[in-house]
């Protein structure tokens, strides 16, 4: 499979992302702690490169405990400060808070010997589609002030959203980046659903998802559909196919509903919790 998909608005928002920069203090960008590397924008690294860093692990919930552990290390050390965040719930937001005020207690500092008191810390919110920006950003505020959606590019511009007398962040639509060197990181993207399901082979994805099951967390697909988990994942759809009956109207098997409904489950938990990528040492 060959994953590439730039549209037209993240140009767009791209541009606007960097027209911005200089007007924000911390970036806070917002990855999936099921794949926290390839749902990582390289491009946020070049465009906050000056700026103090936030990561935020989300969507913690999801994600295998002990992978999410590994990534928190991974990246606090890369300088980040990092938070586990589970948005829906709520759960990480204070530590969030501290956090961007750890980040910029140098830059408050520089303020207060200057005469300049009671500015509030300006923060960029930044991430891919469907990472959950907006469900993080009104649980950060206490309140509905951003829209959400399960489904990529419901930010559509820019929006200043004053958090307290302390805080302001600057939300900004959901970028992917033009080109994944990478096909696997395209994959795993397509995997979490952060690619529009229009414009992919969704049996393909589910075929692809197949194989990382089996070996990473075997006995998940025998226990949720009465499979045997083989090495040709055509077999394994098929079962799932005839368990779940997916029939066509000639009674023949039907992979491509069988294939939503396993990315349906993956995508919804229940499958349990599962990462999709570990951190290796550089």
């Amino acid at each position: 499979m060959n994953f590439q998909w730039y549209p037209g608005h993240m140009t767009k928002a791209r541009r606007m992302m960097q027209e911005n920069i200089k007007l924000i203090d911390v970036m806070v960008e917002l990855v999936d702690a099921r794949i926290p590397f390839s749902s990582k924008n390289p491009d946020i690294d070049q465009l906050a490169r000056d700026k103090y860093r936030v990561l935020i692990l989300n969507k913690t919930d999801m994600a295998d405990p002990e992978v999410t552990e590994a990534w928190e290390a991974y990246y606090k050390n890369k300088n980040f400060y990092v938070a586990k965040v589970n948005s829906q719930r709520g759960e990480g937001i204070k530590e969030v808070r501290r956090l961007i005020q750890t980040a910029c207690k140098e830059k408050k500092e520089r303020d207060r010997k200057r005469g300049i008191l009671n500015r509030p810390v300006r923060a960029m919110i930044a991430g891919i589609p469907n990472v959950g920006k907006s469900t993080f950003i009104n649980s950060f505020a206490g309140k509905a002030c951003a829209k959400t959606g399960n489904k990529p590019g419901v930010t559509k511009g820019k929006q200043w959203i004053k958090i307290n007398k302390d805080v302001e962040l600057l939300d900004t639509p959901g970028i992917l980046w033009p080109k994944f060197e990478d096909q696997q990181v395209g994959l795993r993207l397509a995997f979490i659903g952060s690619i529009k399901e229009e414009i992919l082979p969704t049996t393909e994805v589910a075929l692809e998802l197949i194989p990382f099951l089996i070996r990473q967390y075997p006995g998940v697909l025998a226990d949720r559909y009465q499979v045997r988990e083989q090495e040709d994942p055509h077999a394994v759809l098929d079962e799932i196919a005839v368990n779940r009956g997916c029939l066509t109207k000639g009674s023949q098997t039907d992979i491509d509903k069988a294939g939503k409904i396993l990315l349906d489950d993956y995508r919804s938990v229940r499958l349990g919790r599962i990462s999709l990528e570990r951190p290796v040492e550089e």
